[in-house]
Order: C-alpha cells, then structure tokens, then sequence
C-alpha cells in the first residue's frame, strides 16, 4: 500500500559521500555489487513506484515534489539543487528527478512460462540502446519475457534502462545460457536469420521463441543449429541489413497481427 503522509526532506547539500556513491552507481561494477541502479525522469520512476521493484531513494527538484505519486514511507527522499543533480545524473541533460531502485534478485525461469505466449530471446546483443528498445517494444505489444544469453549488455545500464521508457517495470528479464534452454523447450524456435522463410507467409502458431542476434554478427552458430523455424524479413529496397530493435518491432507486429486473425 501506498502512504500519502510522506514527510519531505529538505538537504541544502547531498554529503559527498552520497555523491560518490551514487556516482559509483554509473558503472557495472558498482551497480552490481551494492544491488542498486539509476533511474531518470518522472514518468519512468512513477511507474516504476507502481510497480514490483522496490524504490531505495529519490533525488529531486523542488518543482518535482508534486509531481510525485503518493510513496511508500520507507523511501528516503532528498531535495537536490541543480548543481547536485548534474554531479549524480548519468544524462548529459538531467530531467529534474533521480531514483535509485534496488535490483532484485536474479529471476529463475520455469520452461513452462515459455507455453501458450511469445518471448524474445537476444543472443549476445551488445547496444544498451537497442536492448531498452526492445523491451519497450515488447511492453507495446504485451510481451512479457525476454530472454538473454550472458553476454548481452547488462540491462540496468543507465543507457538501456533510459531508452526502455518506464517499460522494464512492466517485462522480466532472465538471463542465462540459452543453448541448454533452446535444447529442452517445446516450443517452437524462430530465429530472425537472412535466409528464412518470409515472415508474411508464416503460420506463427500460438506460442513460440523468437531469437534476435548480435548487431554485427547475428545469432552465433551454436544457437542457429537450434532454431526449428527461420524467418527473414523480405528486403524490397537496398539497405545491407536492419537494426536489431526495429527488426524486433516489425516481428513483434506481425506476430500481434497473426493472434488478432
């Protein structure tokens, strides 16, 4: 439940200890090692407040105090002024508010979440940006797992977590060798590889994986010996090859258009 009698602290400076710390909180290293990373913006951190992530801290603004929804008690809260907001923001543009969010404990995934629905599965995907667009691009259209190999970019860097939009609240992200996995599922396999069968002519099914690659070198080897049905996006212009995430987007749609039939 949330409480609305939150009382509101007001520092006139953040120690530099505070400070360092969450600067610490920039790199991997840190994040993983305290369980806590950055959030940014408003509308991200109002939906992260929703949801089941657990909220260590607040750093704002005063304009942003209204703004806020009505918080559980146990999150400290620190007005900053604009120079201390610069010195903790991973942003080159800070956007007036910073939440520090506890990372929770690494999900363990039960083969049989994987029945009866759709889950992306990245292979290696190295760009933290296009890994928070592929999850908002899930949340958009109700996707609610993805599935990465352990050498896919971590998704609580700043950069993945900014361009997911509040979406990584809504998503579960598992991480783990997916050979093993891919070996013992079910259902089917797609994988998105250049000389697949057009995804206009395919029968989606009602469940299934869908395995996007790495940015330059596409799905490894291992994992394409795992794949039970290719699927390629028909090229009609002269572009060499698509982004990842829009390669996702347009697979994702089909995908929603083939269950609205």
């Amino acid at each position: 439940m949330h409480e609305t009698g939150h009382s509101f602290y007001k520092y006139s400076m953040l120690s530099k200890s505070q400070i360092s710390f969450i600067k610490s909180l920039h790199q991997k290293k840190y994040r993983k090692e305290n369980g806590i990373f950055i959030i940014e913006g408003i509308k991200s951190i109002a939906e992260f407040i929703q949801s089941s992530y657990q909220i260590h801290s607040i750093y704002y603004l005063a304009q942003y105090q209204p703004l806020l929804p009505a918080l559980p008690a146990n999150i400290k809260l620190f007005e900053v002024n604009n120079a201390e907001l610069d010195k903790i923001s991973t942003l080159q543009t800070p956007q007036g508010i910073l939440a520090l969010v506890n990372i929770p404990k690494n999900p363990v995934l039960d083969v049989k979440q994987l029945q009866n629905t759709f889950s992306l599965v990245l292979d290696d995907i190295q760009d933290p940006g296009n890994l928070g667009t592929i999850i908002r691009t899930a949340d958009w259209f109700g996707i609610k797992q993805i599935i990465c190999s352990n050498h896919t970019v971590e998704v609580y860097n700043p950069k993945t977590v900014q361009a997911t939009m509040g979406s990584l609240s809504r998503v579960n992200i598992f991480y783990q060798d997916l050979a093993p996995l891919l070996s013992e599922t079910k259902v089917p396999v797609f994988g998105a590889v250049f000389n697949g069968k057009s995804m206009y002519e395919l029968d989606w099914g009602k469940e299934g994986l869908v395995i996007l690659g790495n940015e330059g070198q596409g799905i490894s080897p291992e994992i394409i010996e795992l794949i039970t049905d290719p699927v390629t996006i028909p090229r009609i212009g002269g572009a060499e090859s698509l982004n990842v995430a829009v390669c996702a987007a347009i697979l994702c749609a089909d995908i929603s258009r083939n269950f609205q039939k």
